[in-house]
């Protein structure tokens, strides 16, 4: 379980992205962080990785605050995919998996046929076996996600967070890499992710938390969250909500200035 009580969290010093955010994550979930541009999603993310110290509050794992844990300690508990990242020239996916494992490794216990297992593993879950001797930057864009994807389970940490791991895919490729973390969580772990897409986020997340401001203005299952009222206060979009006809979850339908006069004109 991951905890904030009462975070606050800023770049400068002084204005806070996050502010007074406290929050429960369910161990075992999919939680989906959603809101506007600007609203401290990818900031929270950061916060709950330790990529960022609190101006105020605590981040804890299990009851323990995680900048009181050891750096390794806390990497084999908790993996993260930031936004848009990058590998070196000529690192092949392969090595890049194997970076997974430096937090299992120490100076008395070095890289082991177990490791080898692992990353092994890894790229079998994330299908990229065959690609494995291939240099990560020849790869698409879904064949990369997966590979920093596989980098994580390698790490085989229980809670995995990801900032807008669909960013930047087409379609397909963003199902893609949806499915594969639903995969994961029903393999038992915890998932925390960045999403823009509020129907990706309804469809796939069993709680979704809506930010604003750098705050909480919902949380719960999509259901309650994905809502024409709270779409408005969040957005400031005006929508519809109706059932996603393959899913049975809430999809929005946004309206929009010119539907708004289409609809309107139908009306008339």
């Amino acid at each position: 379980m991951i905890e904030t009580h009462n975070l606050s969290l800023n770049y400068d010093g002084s204005t806070d992205v996050v502010h007074e955010l406290t929050l429960t994550v369910i161990a075992g979930q999919i939680t989906a962080l959603v809101g506007p541009n600007g609203c401290g999603k990818s900031t929270l993310l950061r916060g709950l990785s330790r990529l960022l110290k609190p101006a105020r509050g605590v981040v804890c794992l299990d009851g323990r605050d995680i900048h009181a844990m050891g750096a390794k300690d806390l990497a084999r508990r908790l993996g993260i995919l930031p936004q848009g990242p990058t590998a070196p020239e000529g690192l092949t996916v392969h090595e890049l998996v194997a970076q997974g494992r430096y937090p299992h490794q120490s100076w008395f216990q070095q890289w082991s046929a177990h490791d080898e297992q692992i990353v092994a593993q890894a790229l079998i879950q994330t299908n990229l076996s065959l690609l494995a001797d291939r240099p990560v930057d020849t790869l698409s864009g879904g064949q990369r996600q997966r590979a920093w994807i596989a980098m994580a389970l390698a790490q085989q940490t229980d809670v995995l967070l990801l900032d807008e791991p669909t960013t930047y895919l087409d379609l397909a490729h963003q199902i893609d890499v949806l499915d594969l973390l639903t995969e994961l969580n029903d393999q038992g772990r915890t998932i925390i992710m960045v999403l823009h897409d509020l129907n990706q986020a309804a469809r796939y997340a069993d709680m979704i938390v809506a930010l604003r401001g750098g705050q909480i203005v919902a949380q719960g299952a999509p259901q309650n969250v994905i809502t024409c009222d709270i779409i408005r206060q969040v957005f400031g979009l005006d929508a519809q909500v109706i059932v996603d006809p393959v899913a049975g979850t809430p999809m929005c339908v946004p309206i929009g200035r010119r539907a708004a006069r289409v609809r309107q004109a139908a009306v008339n």
